[in-house]
C-alpha cells in the first residue's frame, strides 16, 4: 500500500490508453461476487481425493498429488468448471484409473459447493439488504458510477449461466447488465473470448474503447488480446480487503494494465480510468 493511503491503483502498464471506453466486461466470481467464496477449498480436496484412490497414485504422497491438483485448477480458473473436470479425468486416466465422465466430476463438486454456499444463499433470499456482505466492496458503487457515465456493460463467467443469473439476481446486480453469459451445457459454445469478440464486433469497438474486470488470468488475457484495457481485481476474498498477493502476482503476469485491492476507491478510480493523459505514476 502507498503510505498513508489505504486504497490506491498499482499501475503496471503506464502507457495503457484510458478515457474512451463505451464498454465494459466484468467476471463475476471473485470479481463481484463472494457467495462462491472457498470453492478452491471445496474442488481441491475432492479432485485429490479421486486421484489417490487410482492404482497409479498408491505409492504418490497425498501432498504431492494436492499440488498437482492445486496447480491444473489454478490453471484454468476462468475457464468453464469442465474444463478443470476434463483435466480431472485425464489425469485419473493416466494413474490408472477409472476416470469419470467430466460432467459426473462437476456434478459431484457443485454438490458439494451447495452445501458451503447454501447458507449464503438462503440469507440472501431472506434478507436483500445482506447482499453488501456478499460482494467485493465497491461493487455497487462501481457499477452505478459506469452505468451513470453511459457504460454499457456486460457479465461473463465460467460458472454455468444458470447459477451466474440466479445468484446475480440475489446481490441485486443483474439490472446493471446489457447481458449475463455463463458456462453452457455445450461448452465448446461458449467461453469469455467468445463473449469479448461479440460485444466488439456488434458494436463495431476499438480495442480501446473496451474496459474489464476481473480476478482470473482468462479474461484479462482475452481482453489484452482484444485490445482492450484490463483491471485486475485483486481482492483478498477472506478478509473482504486488502491485496492477496497470489492473485495479484498473477493478474500482473497475465497482464492486467492496473491492480486494485477492491472497489471501495470507486471515485479515485473513475477519475483514473478518464484521464486522457499519457502516462501514470506508478501508484495513482
Amino acid at each position: 500500500m502507498a503510505k498513508g493511503d489505504p486504497w490506491f491503483i498499482e499501475v503496471v502498464n503506464t502507457q495503457a490508453p484510458r478515457g474512451k471506453f463505451r464498454f465494459a466486461v466484468f467476471d463475476f466470481d471473485g470479481t463481484i461476487s463472494l457467495i462462491r467464496e472457498g470453492w478452491q477449498q471445496i474442488m481441491v480436496p475432492y479432485f485429490t481425493g479421486e486421484l489417490a484412490s487410482c492404482p497409479g497414485a498408491l505409492h504418490i504422497p497425498r501432498e504431492e498429488l494436492a499440488e498437482t491438483v492445486r496447480d491444473f485448477v489454478y490453471v484454468n480458473t476462468g475457464k468453464q468448471t469442465i474444463y478443470q473436470c476434463i483435466e480431472l479425468a485425464e489425469r485419473a486416466a493416466r494413474l490408472g484409473g477409472k476416470a469419470l465422465d467430466p460432467r459426473d466430476y462437476k456434478a459431484e463438486y457443485h454438490r458439494r459447493l451447495e452445501l458451503r454456499i447454501a447458507g449464503r444463499i438462503a440469507e440472501l433470499e431472506q434478507d436483500p439488504s445482506a447482499a453488501v456482505n456478499h460482494v467485493v466492496p465497491g461493487s455497487f458503487s462501481i457499477l452505478e458510477a459506469l452505468r451513470d457515465r453511459g457504460v454499457t456493460m456486460y457479465l461473463a463467467s465460467g460458472t454455468d449461466e444458470k447459477y451466474v443469473k440466479q445468484e446475480a439476481a440475489l446481490l441485486r446486480v443483474d439490472h446493471f447488465f446489457a447481458g449475463i453469459y455463463g458456462a453452457q451445457d455445450n461448452y465448446r459454445s461458449f467461453s469469455k473470448k467468445m463473449v469479448i469478440e461479440r460485444i466488439i464486433r456488434e458494436n463495431q469497438l476499438q480495442g480501446r474503447e473496451l474496459l474489464g474486470f476481473g480476478d482470473g488470468y482468462v479474461e484479462i488475457e482475452n481482453l489484452k488480446d482484444a485490445g482492450g484495457f484490463a483491471c485486475g481485481v485483486a481482492t483478498d476474498e477472506v478478509k473482504r480487503c486488502g491485496i492477496d498477493q497470489w492473485k495479484r502476482n498473477r493478474l500482473i503476469r497475465s497482464g492486467a494494465d492496473i491492480i486494485i485491492p477492491d472497489f471501495t476507491g470507486t471515485q479515485k478510480l473513475m477519475e483514473y480510468l478518464f484521464d486522457k493523459s499519457p502516462g501514470s505514476p506508478l501508484h495513482w
